[in-house]
């Protein structure tokens, strides 16, 4: 019996946000639809556009045969070491001197980003800045001189630079379209999420079913609201006058 009573309770709940969500949808899609053009704004005036340039190194050994299976696995191992040592303190700070670059290796290193391919001897080096020259600079500058170091150091066939950066013409980021749909998702959440606790922390008595729902009493008699009462008489006058018209004529 006290279960059959928790649910309806739950029900009445559960049906009393859905009408005070259908009530509010307006002002709900409003708030959504503003703090999604206030992502966009802030999107296009106050973020900064970043740039990528993409470099790419082939990785070489000693052995010619190119279609040699131990040759590509020799390759592949050589690669994750050429990741590591591009990186390296040496190779940023040597790439910071030449071009005279405001910013610490550490800096440097945030914005490098090196991809090997699956299967392949093929080193992508790609920079990311808000200056799309510097960035093409910065990539080749890295991909010549992690190349003269990894040969100097690993005492190896230099990685060959097949693929100099381009000079990049989109930005990479920010993405004016997911700022903007993350911005309206975040308003309508948020306006939604407002309107359900309003309406849960509401515990004031409007109906005879909330007098036996938060009292737990029976409701004996109801006094109808006075508006709704001259209203109602206004009502049956109008109707009065109506029906004494029609049996004159």
């Amino acid at each position: 019996m006290e279960n059959n009573m928790h649910d309806d309770e739950v029900e009445i709940d559960l049906r009393e946000i859905f009408y005070a969500l259908k009530k509010r949808a307006f002002l709900i899609l409003a708030v959504a639809l503003l703090c999604g053009c206030l992502s966009c704004v802030y999107t296009k005036f106050f973020m900064t556009p970043i740039y990528t340039s993409t470099s790419s190194m082939l990785v070489l050994t000693k052995e010619t045969t190119l279609s040699s299976l131990a040759d590509l696995q020799i390759g592949s191992q050589l690669t994750k070491d050429y990741t590591v040592l591009t990186t390296s303190r040496d190779v940023l700070n040597q790439v910071i001197e030449n071009l005279n670059l405001k910013m610490g290796y550490r800096v440097l290193r945030e914005n490098i980003v090196l991809e090997n391919p699956e299967d392949t001897r093929i080193l992508n080096i790609s920079v990311t800045n808000s200056d799309p020259e510097l960035a093409k600079e910065i990539v080749d500058e890295l991909a010549t001189v992690a190349s003269e170091y990894i040969g100097d150091k690993m005492e190896v066939i230099p990685p060959k630079i097949i693929e100099k950066g381009e000079l990049p013409t989109v930005k990479t980021s920010p993405s004016m379209t997911k700022n903007t749909f993350l911005g309206l998702m975040l308003g309508f959440v948020l306006s939604a999420g407002i309107v359900v606790v309003i309406t849960v922390m509401n515990d004031s008595i409007k109906t005879e079913d909330d007098i036996e729902k938060y009292l737990g009493i029976s409701t004996l008699a109801v006094i109808p609201d006075r508006k709704d009462y001259i209203g109602q008489k206004k009502s049956e006058k109008r109707q009065k006058k109506k029906s004494g018209k029609g049996g004159r004529a």
